[in-house]
């Protein structure tokens, strides 16, 4: 991952950004499978900014860790809209599949490990200790594992510098403790599938209820790729609900009193 290669997402002209969200892709992903959903969160009148996914190597986890924190920290930079220092905060790091994992083992370390220091996380897609012997097998079933939404299947087949197969890449059981066993020291936004065959329920659960500011979301029939399959518009409206939160001190802006459904 390098510090150089982004891609970046725009509000509307005229109106003040909300905030800063730096999204890390993750196995076998590019920056251009978070082009819908940068643009959903960008329409909101946030800015967002697509990295590279990480490169960690097992054998020396701790400075890969490092060099990610280091990597984010100056990807965040330069946000600022006209030209300005720094970044418009709230700043949330989103991740999905290994990028998640990388934010949680890397925040989860005392004193965040260099990274920027955010304002929360969401971490999407989180792969559990099942996920290198589920994923193996043809594309159609590493898409049927990834989405049954057909827009994101198409972009990507066509994604030239999508990897094929990633998901049954080994996950390092290093970085699965650091991440589902650290402190987690802001809020986080957790989003899972209910048909995600590479999560693990009871280790999320226990995440969820484990970090002091932590909401768990579960969507129904979706698959790994939560943040763009079929219900990628009502995740899209979970983060920004999320996101607005954040500048109300993690207070609901709506409550529903009635309803009859």
């Amino acid at each position: 991952m390098t510090t150089t290669e982004y891609t970046d997402h725009h509000g509307p002209e005229g109106l003040l950004v909300r905030g800063t969200v730096v999204v890390v892709p993750g196995r076998g992903e590019s920056r251009a499978t978070y082009e819908r959903f940068g643009r959903r969160l960008a329409a909101d009148a946030y800015r967002v900014r697509v990295v590279d996914p990480p490169a960690l190597d097992a054998a020396g986890l701790p400075g890969a860790l490092d060099r990610f924190g280091a990597a984010l920290a100056a990807a965040a930079e330069g946000t600022a809209p006209d030209g300005a220092d720094g970044v418009v905060r709230p700043l949330v790091l989103a991740g999905a599949d290994l990028g998640a994992l990388a934010i949680a083992a890397l925040l989860g370390r005392p004193a965040g490990g260099g990274a920027p220091r955010p304002d929360a996380v969401v971490l999407a897609g989180l792969p559990g200790r099942t996920a290198t012997t589920t994923a193996a097998g043809s594309w159609e079933e590493e898409l049927d594992a990834r989405t049954s939404c057909p827009t994101h299947r198409a972009r990507l087949t066509d994604d030239t510098r999508f990897r094929r197969g990633a998901l049954a890449d080994a996950v390092d059981e290093t970085l699965l403790t650091a991440a589902y066993e650290g402190e987690l020291p802001v809020p986080a936004l957790l989003l899972t599938g209910d048909a995600d065959p590479l999560a693990d329920r009871d280790a999320l659960d226990r995440a969820a209820k484990t970090w002091p500011r932590a909401r768990l979301a579960v969507v129904r029939g979706g698959h790994h790729d939560v943040l763009n399959d079929l219900q990628h518009r009502s995740v899209a409206a979970e983060v920004v609900t999320f996101l607005e939160t954040l500048r109300t001190g993690l207070v609901p802006v709506l409550t529903v009193e009635s309803s009859a459904w």
